[in-house]
């Protein structure tokens, strides 16, 4: 399989999993659902809240406004909220075609103390990615990119 049909087949199985890229899920069924998950965590004692692999800024906006809601309007006790997204390939763009800066500023009322990205290629390939978002963000930089691609068969 080639890295070009992989990423198409990645895509298929996202449409299924992420349904508000093609607007079949409400913002407000992700923010109840994505505060039921975040309320949970923090009963149990979670240090951090880690909203992690987005393809679409929209889950990113609907995850953190649901924790700030938690937060501020609950009295939830704060933890640390890190963000980090993922692209595709190297143009740098997220599945619904955001690049690493336009999924910063989309996501930055959400006020997460860390943002990067993680998974979709190789550290060597991330860098590039990764320093550019540093220039569109005060805050901490993150990066955990995967371990390689899967063999198949």
């Amino acid at each position: 399989m080639t890295r070009s049909s992989l990423f198409e087949e990645l895509a298929e199985i996202a449409k299924e999993r992420i349904m508000i890229i093609d607007g079949a899920m409400a913002f407000q069924e992700l923010v109840k659902a994505y505060g039921d998950q975040a309320r949970s965590l923090l009963q149990g004692g979670v240090d951090i809240l880690l909203v992690e692999t987005v393809f679409d800024s929209a889950n990113a906006k609907a995850a953190l406004f649901a924790i700030r809601t938690l937060f501020e309007d609950d009295g939830l006790p704060e933890v640390p909220v890190f963000l980090s997204g993922t692209i595709v390939d190297m143009s740098g763009r997220t599945l619904s075609g955001q690049t690493g800066e336009a999924f910063l500023v989309s996501t930055r009322q959400g006020n997460p103390m860390c943002v990067g990205l993680n998974c979709a290629l190789g550290a060597k390939d991330m860098r590039q990615f990764v320093e550019n978002m540093s220039k569109w963000s005060d805050a901490l930089i993150l990066c955990y990119p995967n371990a390689g691609w899967w063999k198949r068969n």
